[in-house]
């Protein structure tokens, strides 16, 4: 039953979903969140040389796919701000 928290209205919910919120990034947004976090001092960081420009140092993170049954990927990102090239291992 869907109700109005200002008034006595109500109605029958076709559904049992109380709130739903949907994000969606365009991949402009995408690729500034990556840059970003070259840059965010709670990441660790590494020597490792870049492929693309050659600078020494990287972020690095781990994430786990989808799945129970894949491995866990080291995802790094170079820290010269006009690169920001990445790469996983």
């Amino acid at each position: 039953m869907f109700a109005c928290r200002n008034c006595d209205y109500q109605e029958k919910a076709d559904n049992q979903c109380v709130y739903r919120n949907e994000i969606v990034h365009a991949p402009a947004e995408q690729t500034l969140l990556v840059q970003d976090l070259s840059t965010d001092p709670t990441l660790p960081r590494t020597r490792m040389r870049c492929s693309k420009c050659g600078h020494e140092e990287a972020v690095f993170f781990q994430a786990q796919g989808n799945s129970a049954e894949t491995k866990m990927t080291l995802y790094y990102i170079c820290c010269n701000k006009a690169c920001g090239h990445r790469w996983f291992s």
